[in-house]
């Protein structure tokens, strides 16, 4: 499957409300299973963690810079790219109880139930958790709080390690020299507070957005299921 056709399967899934909120897994055959589907299915066939290449995470929000900016307001990158690397992480069964080393996408879609403007409208968007990975430098920061543990397969990460690791993660000035909870809340007050001056810091913004993501993006009308504008 190709980025358009992982995009189509994850729209249709919620079209026919097959899609479950927030965890879902998109295993290779192009079925998308929810969590309890798939720690059901790990019971039985353990190898089931082989087969899944995507996650899929379906909210529903209330805030215009959460569809504009999804992947800012939630942090779904650090937790599955850790289980593709081959760790599972204490108290959080979020992702299954196994690693996930085929792991290769994440999607998340959102629809709104209070921006009027909004109410119809579905936002998917789909990124390489290898490249967004890459470009928020986790390899290298998960190496400096881990260490020797590298050297280890299907280690437990603990609390404090993934505090660790996601601080350092958000602390980077990535978006246009802002951190992660800066950006956040620029984003916030331009689109949900209506603070037109910080038009231009958006827009470096959104720009370093693309950049580090690549989000592959479609909106669509959930009256009549067709990509659109917005």
């Amino acid at each position: 499957m190709d980025e358009y056709q992982i995009v189509e399967r994850v729209k249709d899934g919620n079209r026919t409300r097959s899609i479950k909120a927030y965890h879902n897994f998109l295993l290779n055959d192009t079925t998308i299973i929810s969590k309890k589907s798939y720690e059901r299915s790990y019971q039985h066939n353990p190898s089931i963690s082989k087969q899944v290449i995507g996650h899929v995470n379906y909210d529903i929000i209330n805030f215009v810079s959460s569809l504009e900016f999804p992947l800012l307001q939630r942090e779904f990158i650090l937790s599955p790219y850790l289980y593709k690397k081959g760790y599972t992480i204490t108290g959080d069964s979020s992702f299954g109880p196994a690693p996930l080393p085929n792991l290769k996408y994440i999607i998340y879609s959102l629809t709104s139930y209070i921006q009027y403007e909004f109410q119809d409208r579905l936002v998917i968007e789909l990124i390489d958790l290898d490249v967004a990975a890459n470009n928020l430098n986790l390899p290298k920061i998960i190496s400096s709080v881990l260490g020797p543990k590298l050297l280890s397969e299907n280690n437990m990460i603990g609390d404090d390690e993934f505090y660790e690791i996601n601080e350092q993660m958000r602390s980077q000035k990535l978006f246009a020299g802002h951190t992660w909870s800066d950006a956040q809340d620029i984003v916030y007050e331009y689109f949900d507070k209506n603070k037109r001056k910080l038009s231009k810091e958006v827009l470096k913004i959104s720009e370093a957005y693309e950049r580090i993501f690549r989000p592959y993006r479609i909106v669509y009308d959930t009256k009549t299921w067709q990509p659109v504008v917005m």
